[in-house]
């Protein structure tokens, strides 16, 4: 598949990274000729320096003969200008944009712009997605990462392994043969930095982070047995006013549930915005990072902070002033990959990556054929990829211990006549299943071999 990437920035660069470790035709076109030259230098793609949506630039990057561009530049303009050039001019069959004013998001969303007008076939919205995330976060406070599979029924759950954990030093298999009913499996451990499948044999120690592919309806059980306890989230503190935390408050004020929601932003302007779009939500205009304002948002007695600006530093920092006034969790938004390591040290619950919800978003539909979702884990180390079974694939009618599966894949669960199944050896997957497979990026290429995914780009 040959696919143009505009924008060379983390987004584009990472899905340049996916796309070309799985031998696709990669051109990454970006006015910045240092991020250009970053691409080309760490990634096997070519590289275009200049403007996307110039019609030329778009030619030399070999826009005649390419099946996907994906419009990925800091500019909402710029991205849709792209797609269009590429739909008049060059005919591509699939293009992707990733949009952020929620203006241009309510007028698509409204079909005020129709294909003929705005040709344009994915909208990725960084801040919708993160607003999702977040809300997966805020659902289970116990883990620093999760995401929802198989219609809802399977979760993926990252967690933490404490000193206190009943379960360290225990070997999986007898993990298995002590909770014989329990829906749960760990597919993924990161020890010391690095991330592998683990064995039967294999044991958890403590500081390992541990991925675990959960029945939604054992998930408290799950976290229990690792030493983890679920609260209510009934008071949130959100600090940061602008498309993503209204997302959430929205999202909040939403639920039958009723949830008490306090906002802190600094920007009048923006403050009084989100006053004016939300109902029951209290919006504070201050500093996040002044003590005196979280104590008047009511930060010791909220059941969670959440720290979603624009800005890096603001969110760790209103974060740790919130854990020292004594809000017992803190979510934190981190665009930049550098500084997650600091989440431990600086005792922060949980974070969000935003670069990597949208990157996760831009793969479940490049991958488009039976592929129902795909989310990225970590630095881009390992995927879990869903998708139904087709018949013609080596794996239908097979038996789990007889699927010569790569070393870095592993079976999280199983979606069989509607139900979430634990995958065990004998477990036959059959055509028509849902299947999640949590595998290490080196290994994507091969599971979609035997999954026989396609591209559709209708």
């Amino acid at each position: 598949m040959k696919v143009i990437i505009c924008g060379a920035g983390q987004v584009g660069w990472q899905i340049a990274r996916h796309l070309s470790g799985e031998k696709n035709d990669v051109t990454v076109v970006d006015n910045n000729p240092e991020l250009v030259r970053r691409a080309t230098d760490t990634l096997d793609v070519q590289g275009i320096s200049g403007f996307a949506s110039y019609p030329d630039i778009l030619e030399r990057a070999g826009a005649e003969d390419a099946d996907m561009i994906i419009a990925a530049t800091h500019s909402d303009e710029v991205n849709m200008v792209t797609c269009q050039v590429a739909h008049s001019v060059f005919a591509i069959q699939r293009k992707i944009a990733r949009l952020r004013s929620q203006s241009y998001l309510d007028a698509i969303y409204s079909d005020l712009y129709r294909r003929d007008h705005l040709p344009i076939d994915v909208v990725i919205s960084p801040e919708k997605e993160v607003a999702e995330a977040a809300l997966q976060r805020l659902a289970a406070p116990a883990a620093f990462d999760t995401e929802s599979f198989l219609e809802g029924k399977a979760q993926l759950l990252g967690i933490t392994i404490e000193e206190d954990c009943p379960v360290i030093n225990t070997p999986l298999r007898q993990l298995t043969d002590l909770f014989s009913t329990l829906k749960a499996i760990v597919v993924g451990i990161r020890r010391e930095g690095a991330l592998f499948v683990p064995m039967a044999g294999d044991q958890l120690f403590p500081e390992d982070e541990v991925y675990l592919f959960v029945d939604t309806k054992d998930m408290t059980r799950t976290l229990e047995i690792f030493g983890k306890t679920q609260s209510k989230q009934e008071r949130i503190v959100i600090i940061g006013g602008g498309n993503v935390g209204l997302g959430v408050a929205r999202a909040l004020e939403a639920r039958t549930e009723r949830v008490r929601v306090k906002m802190v932003e600094l920007d009048r302007d923006i403050a009084e915005h989100a006053a004016d779009n939300l109902e029951r939500t209290i919006v504070l205009h201050g500093d996040g990072l002044s003590s005196g304002i979280l104590e008047e948002a009511g930060i010791e007695n909220a059941d969670a902070v959440l720290a979603v600006t624009d800005d890096d530093k603001t969110n760790l920092l209103a974060s740790v002033r919130s854990k020292e006034i004594g809000n017992p969790m803190a979510i934190c938004l981190i665009n930049d990959p550098t500084l997650v390591p600091l989440m431990g040290p600086l005792s922060i619950d949980a974070y969000i990556n935003p670069r990597a919800t949208t990157v996760s978003s831009i793969l479940q539909h490049i991958r488009h054929g039976r592929v129902r979702g795909v989310y990225s884990i970590g630095d881009a180390e390992a995927e879990v990829i869903e998708a139904q079974v087709l018949g013609t694939s080596p794996i239908s009618g097979q038996r789990i211990k007889d699927i010569d599966f790569p070393e870095g894949t592993i079976v999280g669960g199983i979606m069989q006549n509607g139900e979430m199944q634990k995958p065990k050896g004998d477990t036959r997957i059959n055509e028509g299943d849902v299947i999640a497979l949590f595998c290490l990026s080196e290994d994507v290429s091969e599971v979609e071999r035997l999954l026989q995914v396609t591209i559709d780009f209708f």
